[in-house]
């Protein structure tokens, strides 16, 4: 599998091949995965205030609220795998190539805000389980998350099935403990049922549901569905196009209807337990957690609670830092390592949660919630809007753009979801104005940003319906092809070879003798890393050295006898800075290297000799994996 720089996801890129699976049953399976990484923020720690509160209020009465924001979260999923599977376009990307570079650089500014709030949400979500359940202070459970980040690194080594394979298992986990927690609240099944008939029983259900609604698509999501959708190699006919648009609907519809699930056991346990006992103010997760044992008369209740508390944050914590990875590199065509990619997310996150725990203490970590999801709600617009305009666009979609009727409830969706968002916003600025000491310095700043948004909102939803005024070139992120002329093959007079005697030696080799023939000249190259080498050079003569020499020795001999011109030399020290000069001593025209196989945490200590070497060399270099 070969992969470019302008894929999404590029490690992971097509890396799960559905072609190969010739049963209908075996082909659904390959596709399942995506929508399984995405159902994990329809219900993180976030959202468990929300279904907290309208259960302990109102009982079972919003089961309905929560089924209506999942069909919405279902249409706009699909929208976004759509994008992802017919365009090869993650949402960051189309975007990119649709709006101005000031206009995408606002745009990533804002989706980097958003990702780094969810991420805020995620990290306290997990701190408060972690404090819960072991005791710690918050301020531990909150530093304590950024080993995730590691976690993550580690998992994408093994490829995008374990990390699907791993949340998962994480979604087991907190489906399993409400599932337990329901049998031990024992709900009324007739009054559940009648959950389910739309009714609003006073002013304040109606609050409690906008706070539903408004948290149901969370804005990363669509950007996580367009890229992940691409880590599934897929035949680009026609029909195999309706493939995968046909069985990454059915992943969508079962994973959310999960997401579903884990919200509609958290409110009915909310119900069952808090309502039926008069206790109608619980709506802080400690609060729900500490009441739970005296009325379901079970040790195992509040446990469970904090168990599946972790596992959501665990689960939401290592898709928001992926969605980070896909927006900056959407956005900006910017490629940072991916491990520096995600400190940053995670540190952004981590550092507003420490500070306010330090010097407001943990009680404030509740409207630290509250402003991460008006952050949130701020940018959700910005990728609900271009996804429908992107997949509605019969240019770039041909036969594969969405219907009028799908269109339609699209933009309603959209509507009622951003027009939410917007009261909420504007619930939150006023209740800012009317608490603080100084609301004029409030309002001179907080309205005008808000505005700025507002007009920028408008200016995305307006651009896309007159694509002619903008140049092609300008929408194109690397201008318009080359007129090739005559193509002919390279061939390369002086290769060099990298060198470890290992057995990737015999696919270095053989790839550089295939580039240059019996006509070129080959030099093997390589380097003493032991101790005593970093410090005596070329005066050592341990056994290492000598045992290095006769291996080289050998191939030479080999090689010679197969009529290939080969020489050989010999580094000493460090590999990043020795093969670059054994390589301007040698003035090859090609340098061909072996990958080294590290994987997981060998990689962060000790780097890839790979990509060091390819910065300090002037000459094309050809790796090869064995």
């Amino acid at each position: 599998m070969t992969t470019s720089s302008n894929d999404s996801l590029s490690e992971v890129h097509g890396s799960v091949d559905t072609t190969v699976h010739k049963g209908r049953f075996r082909k659904l399976l390959s596709f399942l995965g995506p929508a399984y990484l995405v159902s994990v923020g329809y219900m993180d720690p976030g959202n468990w205030a929300t279904d907290i509160a309208g259960g302990s209020r109102f009982g079972y009465a919003l089961i309905w609220v929560l089924l209506m924001s999942n069909l919405m979260a279902v249409l706009l999923q699909s929208l976004s795998a759509r994008l992802g599977i017919v365009r090869g376009r993650d949402l960051a990307q189309a975007s990119r190539e649709t709006y101005s570079r000031p206009v995408n650089l606002f745009l990533w500014f804002l989706a980097e805000i958003a990702i780094a709030a969810t991420d805020l949400a995620e990290v306290l979500g997990m701190a408060i389980g972690i404090q819960l359940l072991f005791g710690l202070p918050l301020i531990y459970g909150v530093l304590l998350t950024v080993l995730d980040t590691f976690l993550l690194l580690f998992l994408l080594n093994f490829g995008i099935r374990k990390i699907e394979a791993f949340i998962l298992s994480l979604i087991s986990i907190i489906g399993l403990s409400f599932l337990t927690e329901m049998i031990l609240a024992k709900p009324d099944l007739s009054e559940v049922v009648t959950g389910f008939v739309p009714s609003l029983p006073n002013e304040a259900a109606l609050y409690i549901a906008i706070g539903i609604i408004g948290a149901t698509v969370m804005p990363h999501n669509l950007y996580l569905h367009s890229s992940l959708v691409q880590t599934r190699r897929i035949d680009r006919s026609n029909s195999g196009i309706r493939r995968a648009i046909r069985f990454n609907f059915i992943d969508s519809v079962i994973a959310l209807n999960l997401a579903f699930f884990v919200n509609a056991a958290i409110l009915v346990l909310a119900a069952s337990t808090f309502f039926r006992n008069g206790m109608f103010t619980v709506s802080e997760i400690q609060d729900a957690h500490h009441f739970l044992e005296p009325l379901l008369g079970s040790k195992l209740a509040p446990v469970l609670f904090a168990v599946a508390l972790i596992a959501a944050g665990q689960s939401s914590t290592v898709t928001g830092t992926l969605a980070g990875q896909i927006v900056m590199e959407g956005y900006l065509h910017l490629r940072l390592s991916p491990w520096i990619r995600r400190i940053i997310t995670r540190l952004v996150a981590i550092i507003p949660a420490l500070l306010t725990i330090h010097y407001f203490g943990e009680s404030a970590t509740g409207e630290l919630l509250v402003l991460s999801q008006v952050i949130l709600s701020l940018q959700l617009g910005f990728a609900i809007i271009p996804l429908i305009h992107f997949t509605s666009d019969k240019e770039k979609m041909g036969d594969f753009r969405i219907s009028w009727w799908v269109k339609s409830l699209a933009w309603l969706s959209a509507t009622i979801i951003v027009g939410l968002n917007v009261r909420l916003v504007i619930d939150e600025i006023s209740a800012w104005l009317s608490a603080s000491a100084d609301p004029t310095l409030l309002a001179w700043t907080v309205i005008p940003l808000a505005l700025s948004v507002g007009a920028l909102l408008l200016y995305v939803t307006i651009k896309p319906l007159f694509p002619r005024i903008v140049r092609p070139s300008a929408r194109a992120p690397h201008g318009g092809p080359r007129t090739l002329g005559q193509v002919e093959s390279i061939r390369y007079s002086r290769i060099a070879i990298t060198v470890d005697f290992s057995q990737s030696d015999e696919a270095s080799i053989a790839s550089a003798l295939g580039q240059g023939g019996k006509d070129a000249t080959y030099c093997l190259i390589h380097v003493v890393e032991s101790a005593g080498a970093m410090v005596m050079r070329q005066d050592i003569r341990d056994m290492e050295m000598l045992s290095d020499r006769k291996n080289l020795e050998k191939y030479q001999e080999d090689l010679s006898a197969k009529g290939f011109k080969v020489e050989y030399r010999i580094g000493f020290g460090t590999t990043r800075k020795a093969i670059p000069d054994l390589v301007k001593d040698f003035q090859p025209d090609l340098l061909v290297m072996g990958a080294h196989g590290h994987m997981g945490f060998k990689d962060l200590l000790f780097g890839t000799t790979v990509d060091k070497v390819r910065h300090r060399v002037q000459i094309p270099v050809l790796v090869v994996r064995p």
